[in-house]
């Protein structure tokens, strides 16, 4: 019996919480890959200074670090304690 009572008592290490802020941080980073696409030339003898733009080089860095800060920040979350009635 006191087996019984105690595997009863195991929880799993991550809520519910965990894991919506787990998907919302992977979004981000999903976002910031987005924010990096595009800019190429489709000829490759042609220079596009396109590559170089704010959103490529400053922005998009900053919202995948952000999100991968998120998705840290989810893993380590413990949620508050429920009461056990």
């Amino acid at each position: 019996m006191a087996k019984q009572t105690e595997t009863s008592k195991l929880k799993f290490p991550f809520q519910k919480k965990n894991y919506q802020l787990l998907i919302i941080g992977i979004c981000i980073v999903l976002l910031g890959y987005a924010l990096m696409t595009g800019g190429g030339s489709e000829d490759p003898n042609v220079f596009d200074a396109s590559i170089f733009s704010f959103r490529r080089i400053t922005l998009a860095p900053i919202v995948v670090l952000f999100g991968y800060a998120f998705i840290g920040y989810a893993i380590m979350h413990k949620p508050k304690a429920q009461s056990e009635a």
